[in-house]
């Protein structure tokens, strides 16, 4: 059951992502792989910085969707170069 919850909160952190980061869409599959990977990220990031969005459910759509709009902004930073 947590993979689910892992994969519709990297679904919403994808779409959340791309409303923050306009530009063409990647689609659901996209958002999904954009969110998942972006969740990673964050967790990796709010480790390293040492900070907490708490738990639950918002605080790891918190931290996914940081994630995903870091990534996101990387990618186009280098998809431009």
């Amino acid at each position: 059951m947590e993979f689910v919850w892992f994969i519709l909160i990297g679904l919403a952190a994808g779409w959340l992502a791309g409303q923050f980061i306009k530009g063409g869409g990647f689609g659901v599959v996209g958002d999904i792989v954009v969110g998942v990977i972006g969740a990673l990220l964050g967790g990796f990031l709010f480790g390293l910085l040492g900070l907490s969005a708490g738990g639950g459910l918002l605080g790891s759509l918190i931290v996914a969707t940081i994630g995903a709009i870091v990534l996101l902004y990387v990618v186009r930073l280098i998809k431009r170069a």
